[in-house]
């Protein structure tokens, strides 16, 4: 069969590695993961606004309910983009299909931004939003595992967890950013001119970025570990990954309680705080601002620590603490009235989610073979995300539709403690890890 045409820039190398080196391709990897993460979250901070422009007007519920729907469809995407992006990053790799995913992004950004309100062309309006999403769907899928697996590779073993941390860490800074734009815009633009076509600005924002991360990818050098197995014969990627279910098993448990419980408490949470509990959108989208800066900020902390105690032992942490704490944070945070209990309830939460999303990376890398890691982290976890990160939002705003909104807490609850099961049974990956030493 002809080998593919790889993109420009996707040339690999066996020079050995400096730490300069490592330091700015992890850096320049990270800055691309920042921007495709700002452009999906840009989605979520918008919502309340855009609303009303891609559905005929209604009560503010079913409004959110159209683009939370929305949202969930772009999800359904992530997994052939874990696939087809987890194929080409293993066959031709990881740079070139980091490269391919922010393209992507870039242009489901530009269709939102330039996609005319539903009172001008109707039906065509949400469904343009709907092939939007899932262009961006199909980047964020396949940057995932293909990020996950850079920064994992290019690591050195005694410093593989902080340094993986950085995915989220620009995960949660692109979100920050989408929030600080926001945050500006609101200052800035009345409520009729965000209405209007204030919202459409991040869009165009993201589109720009995305070019600018394009750039910075070009510059990026190829993993030792995939250089020296590239050349080597292989077989069927997919074939060998079904050699490993055990593997791809490990993946979707430790994931669903933890993508979950990352969704609720960061791209819900805004809506949750004007929806629900009765907040101002402005102050909603301050307490998501400082509660995510903070939450940032403790990734690279837990994650050095998991070099230092393994990474077992900090997933069980999440696990049992998301499960007694769930229904009693939500619950209060349902009854609170002032700023700063909104704040400290939801900071508790996320440091407890902490436990999940600074290492969940490595993990998942260190538990697969090169010839088939990116594949192996990006479609079980896309999968797995779609099925629970993806349809957050809207489960939760159904509960809340029927007069059950508790019953969503108890539906968080119960798929933490299904991940805590499997992290207690799971082998440390700090101690077993498949990830040669480069």
């Amino acid at each position: 069969m002809q080998a593919s045409p790889t993109l420009p820039g996707a040339e690999t190398t066996a020079a050995p590695k400096t730490t300069a080196n490592r330091l700015k391709s992890i850096f320049s990897g990270s800055v691309g993961n920042m921007v495709e993460w700002y452009d999906w979250y840009v989605y979520a901070a918008f919502s309340l606004y855009f609303a009303q422009v891609f559905f005929p007007k209604d009560d503010l519920t079913a409004q959110l309910l159209n683009t939370a729907a929305i949202f969930a469809v772009g999800f359904l995407m992530r997994p052939i983009g874990g696939w087809l992006m987890g194929l080409y990053a293993d066959r031709k790799g990881r740079k070139a299909a980091l490269m391919a995913s922010v393209l992507l992004m870039c242009f489901g950004s530009l269709v939102i931004a330039l996609t005319p309100s539903y009172e001008t062309i109707g039906v065509g309006a949400p469904i343009l939003l709907v092939i939007a999403r899932l262009m961006q769907g199909l980047s964020v899928g396949g940057e995932y595992g293909t990020s996950a697996t850079y920064l994992s590779e290019m690591a050195t073993r005694e410093r593989r967890g902080f340094f993986s941390s950085f995915q989220y860490v620009t995960l949660i800074s692109g979100q920050l950013i989408a929030l600080a734009v926001l945050i500006v815009l609101q200052q800035t633009l009345t409520e009729e001119q965000l209405l209007a076509w204030g919202w459409r600005v991040p869009f165009v924002i993201g589109a720009l970025c995305a070019v600018v991360a394009l750039w910075l990818r070009r510059g990026m050098e190829e993993t030792a570990s995939f250089t020296q197995k590239k050349d080597k014969p292989q077989e069927s990627l997919m074939r060998t990954l079904m050699r490993h279910p055990k593997e791809l098993l490990t993946v979707v448990g430790l994931t669903m309680g933890g993508t979950l419980a990352f969704y609720t408490y960061t791209t819900y949470m805004q809506k949750y705080l004007v929806n629900t509990v009765g907040m101002s959108k402005a102050d909603s989208t301050m307490i998501s601002a400082a509660t995510l800066f903070l939450f940032m900020c403790l990734q690279p902390v837990i994650g050095a620590l998991s070099d230092k105690i393994g990474r077992r032992p900090i997933l069980i942490a999440f696990g049992v603490l998301g499960t007694l704490f769930t229904v009693p944070i939500l619950t209060t945070l349902h009854t609170i009235e002032t700023w700063w209990g909104a704040f400290f309830l939801i900071m508790a939460a996320l440091i407890i989610v902490s436990g999940y999303t600074s290492i969940n990376a490595v993990v998942k890398a260190e538990l697969f073979p090169t010839e088939i890691r990116a594949l192996g982290v990006g479609l079980p976890y896309a999968l797995t995300v779609s099925i629970f990160g993806g349809t957050a939002e809207f489960i939760a705003l159904w509960f809340k539709s029927i007069g059950m909104e508790s019953g969503y807490y108890w539906y968080v609850t119960a798929c933490i403690a299904c991940s805590l099961l499997v992290y207690v049974f799971m082998k440390d990956t700090r101690k077993h890890s498949r990830i040669e030493t480069d």
